[in-house]
């Protein structure tokens, strides 16, 4: 996919916007990505649009709001991954030679209080087996089974990222914390504290794709690349894995979508993990990022605790992680949550992160779990 570079990116924060509509951010982020990518009205073929909670024509509606209408627009929902779903079809296209430029972008209202999705019965939800604090806890307690992981270690990555975030202008929430503050909040689904979790919001992002002999932007000198955008579906298996629906067998050698998506996106790309410089993941708590490590091949089993305790994931580490601050920092606006993601590590691999800076990066990973039953790996560089 060497063929598929990024033109433009653009943000619109991520956090709590009263009177602002879906479409108002979504307006805000495409704008952003066209002006960036030098992109006037007719200048893509095509668009699509990741969401979950929009609702019917949310992409329409945002490129109707721009008077940018008549060319494809598809709307994408992947759960948590339904913007790289979208940079997946977006990409792939281009790299088909269906189109020379695309725009691709995520948008989310969400409502206040836990996450709901018609995709788990409600005997799933009840039995605390869908997408709540309750399954990420019970989740959260095997992995801490099989990994050595404690929940000191839970409070660091929440330290971590929140570290992080407070240099992220477009985070929600910009501040430092202490791990004994992380697990002074209160205790929502043991072991997961409230700090441990992160906050569904509202926000949007946007990316423009092109192909890469149609030139680069001088603004920014070298192009990111887009290397590679994979989603992958879960398999059938273990109750406590990611892999829902979940259908009671005990297998726990079944790779989770999240392998899957890590293997075909490392073939596509041509690297491997060790190639990687910097990784926004998944952190919709602090357990679940550290799964990601093991998930996406960047420690082998049991290595997380020893690869968070000795710095590797910080910024000014061998492997930064979420220096974004990540979704415990920024919060998660469903369909913007990925291209929020690729927003960032466009941002490192050009070299104006500011104080989050990691200093020489030239490949970059995004990976999000929509559902449990959808993740998306893209890696990109430089």
């Amino acid at each position: 996919m060497s063929d598929v570079e990024v033109a433009g990116v653009g943000l619109h924060p991520f956090g709590r916007f009263e009177g602002v509509s879906i479409s108002d951010m979504g307006v805000t982020a495409v704008r952003g990505a066209l002006r960036e990518a030098g992109v006037g009205k007719g200048g893509f073929q095509a668009a699509f649009c990741g969401t979950a909670y929009g609702g019917v024509a949310t992409g329409h509606k945002v490129l109707g709001a721009l008077g940018m209408t008549g060319m494809p627009i598809v709307d994408v929902e992947a759960g948590c991954a339904s913007g790289a779903a979208a940079l997946m079809l977006g990409s792939k296209a281009i790299g088909a030679g269906q189109y020379d430029t695309v725009v691709v972008f995520g948008v989310e209202k969400m409502p206040r209080g836990i996450i709901r999705s018609s995709f788990f019965e409600p005997w799933q939800e009840e039995a605390g087996l869908a997408a709540t604090p309750a399954y990420f806890g019970l989740r959260a307690q095997r992995f801490m089974q099989t990994s050595g992981v404690t929940k000191d270690h839970l409070a660091a990555v929440v330290v971590k990222n929140r570290r992080h975030g407070a240099h992220n202008p477009d985070a929600m929430y910009r501040s430092d914390v202490e791990a004994a503050d992380v697990l002074a909040s209160r205790v929502v689904c043991e072991p997961l504290h409230l700090w441990m979790l992160c906050s569904p919001n509202e926000g949007a992002a946007a990316v423009v794709l092109r192909r890469a002999d149609k030139g680069t932007s001088a603004r920014h000198g070298a192009a990111v690349q887009l290397d590679s955008a994979v989603l992958r579906s879960h398999l059938p298996g273990a109750v406590l894995s990611e892999s829902t629906p979940m259908a009671g067998l005990t297998d726990d050698t079944l790779p989770t979508p999240t392998t899957l998506a890590a293997t075909a996106a490392y073939e596509e790309a041509g690297l491997g993990p060790r190639d990687i410089d910097v990784v926004e993941c998944q952190d919709t708590d602090a357990a679940r990022e550290l799964m990601s490590y093991e998930e996406l091949g960047l420690c082998a089993a049991g290595g997380a605790a020893e690869m968070l305790d000795a710095g590797v994931t910080s910024v000014g580490g061998r492997l930064p992680v979420n220096p974004s601050g990540g979704l415990l920092s920024k919060g998660e606006p469903l369909g913007a949550s990925a291209l929020g993601q690729v927003v960032e590590l466009v941002h490192q691999l050009r070299g104006e992160a500011g104080a989050r800076q990691v200093h020489g990066a030239r490949v970059g990973l995004a990976h999000t779990v929509g559902r449990g039953a959808n993740a998306g790996v893209v890696i990109l560089r430089r």
